[in-house]
């Protein structure tokens, strides 16, 4: 009993400081259009970007799959888990996003957190590696880090110069820069082109994590490679597939044998059960519409939400930061007004999160809203008039 009061005693610490994190059950698809706790809500929180999660033709493909080959499965990839849908899908994948990348290869992953803890533990495995990492990285790539046997500094968000200078003063004989490309709580994108330019000088592996940039960026939606027109060996992809293509899981794109190193090495690909191959015959159905001309339709209608949510707001004592991307934060400062407003916007019918410490900096507690493909231009004018109205309130 009193290992469960020591517990009690931290949450009830949580609680005080307006950070404990509360879940809400939805009774529908993912949509703009949800139903929660058998209340109609429209929804700014997740990061169904293109609008694919409840896609027609994805949810066909995901019953194809399923009376395809089953619902699990049964096995890790290296053992009898590796099904035909799972090559397929690395096969389109390594196409999709390979014209990028040199000898190009992909590895399918259960979620990108295992995606990005396979890639740092598998390339900094060796004693006399290093790790530089952006200070904003998502957490996955951070526990990545340190699970991995590397020497680890950080670097300054977008820091150029103190990353130049760590490179230069480092003797490693690998080394892994490390970056989101879409920060997820700021919504702005890493200078990829000179984080490039610095590896190749310094004989570095360029490790981006794409996460919100794949099926969002780029004219055919090959993600942040495309959208700065990048190419080099020095590259490991990850892209998210739970996001743009609405569906699960991840994948690490690479040359040839960064992959078959992490096959061989990487342990949470080797010592985990395989996704079901359901979910990856509907994401080759993801990746023709994301590739396709209604993807690029959805990309410029998304274009226009953000440019739209960035004209209606008028915003005095709150900051929307600037972003082109479909993460639209603004920043309110108190952890509990954010909670505040948060339940303000909830009790008008609009569900955007509210995000505070640990995932950001204290006293940038924040509304974290997220626009798709699937929100209407009267959906984003309804939510920019509710934050104007709530904001004008003390």
């Amino acid at each position: 009993m009193d290992m469960i009061a020591a517990l009690d005693r931290k949450l009830a610490e949580l609680d005080e400081q307006s950070l404990t994190r509360h879940r809400r059950v939805l009774e529908t698809a993912c949509a703009p259009r949800v139903v929660v706790g058998g209340r109609p809500m429209l929804a700014f929180c997740s990061n169904d970007y293109l609008g694919l999660a409840a896609h027609p033709r994805v949810v066909e493909a995901l019953r194809e799959g399923a009376a395809l080959y089953g619902a699990g499965s049964g096995a890790s990839h290296l053992i009898s888990g590796h099904t035909q849908a799972h090559q397929l899908l690395e096969d389109r994948l390594a196409e999709f996003v390979g014209v990028h990348l040199v000898a190009p290869r992909a590895l399918s992953f259960c979620t990108g957190y295992m995606a990005n803890l396979a890639i740092l533990t598998t390339l900094g495995q060796d004693g006399d590696a290093e790790i530089f990492s952006e200070s904003l990285n998502h957490a996955s790539l951070i526990d990545g880090a340190r699970l991995a046997r590397a020497s680890v500094k950080v670097y300054p968000h977008a820091d150029l110069t103190a990353l130049g200078a760590l490179l230069a003063n480092s003797n490693a004989t690998s080394k892994l820069v490390v970056t989101d490309s879409v920060f997820s709580m700021d919504g702005d994108l890493a200078p990829l082109p000179q984080l490039l330019a610095l590896c190749e000088q310094h004989n570095a592996w360029l490790v981006i994590d794409d996460a919100h940039g794949f099926g969002t960026l780029g004219a055919h939606g090959r993600g942040a490679l495309e959208h700065f027109n990048l190419r080099s060996p020095n590259l490991v992809y990850m892209g998210t597939l739970g996001k743009a293509a609405g569906v699960g899981g991840a994948f690490v794109a690479a040359h040839a044998s960064v992959i078959e190193t992490m096959i061989q090495r990487g342990r949470p690909y080797i010592y985990t059960t395989a996704a079901p191959p359901a979910l990856a015959h509907a994401l080759l159905a993801s990746i023709d519409i994301i590739g396709s001309d209604e993807g690029a339709s959805r990309r410029a209608h998304l274009q226009s939400l953000v440019a739209q949510l960035g004209h209606e707001l008028k915003l005095k004592r709150w900051q929307r930061m600037e972003s082109d991307t479909a993460i639209q934060p603004i920043i309110i400062g108190s952890n509990e007004e954010a909670l505040r407003i948060g339940a303000g916007l909830y009790g008008m019918g609009l569900w955007v999160p509210a995000i505070r410490p640990p995932t950001v900096p204290a006293g940038t507690a924040r509304l974290r809203v997220t626009l798709s493909a699937a929100h209407t231009h009267e959906e984003v004018a309804q939510l920019a008039a509710a934050i104007n109205e709530l904001e004008q309130l003390r």
